[in-house]
């Protein structure tokens, strides 16, 4: 019979960073869209004075992992700002740098 520890480590996902996801991408821009099986947010970099901006990451997940984000990224947020302090917004005559359609 198998103790509790060993089940657990048996259980752990183990994530791989690849070298060319590690460095990240930045993103300034995000748009958001669904359809009645999956959630597609386009991470994009909006550069000042340029006519163009590039997506540079599309992430398709289900509507129940989107939640999860959404519950995780709360957590994180009040996390941060229980460290660091508030963040604040930039004025809203700028424009929603994360919006969705």
């Amino acid at each position: 019979m198998e103790n509790n520890a060993n089940k657990e480590n048996k259980n752990q996902l183990q994530i791989q960073l690849k070298p060319e996801v590690a460095d990240g991408k930045y993103s300034n821009l995000a748009m958001i869209g669904h359809g009645p099986n999956e959630f597609l947010i386009d991470f994009i970099f909006a550069a000042p004075g340029m006519p163009q901006a590039p997506v540079v990451s599309r992430i398709i997940m289900t509507p129940e992992n989107a939640k999860q984000l959404m519950y995780a990224l709360t957590d994180n947020v009040q996390k941060y700002e229980a460290n660091f302090g508030e963040i604040k917004q930039k004025r809203a005559a700028q424009g929603p740098k994360f919006s969705n359609n």
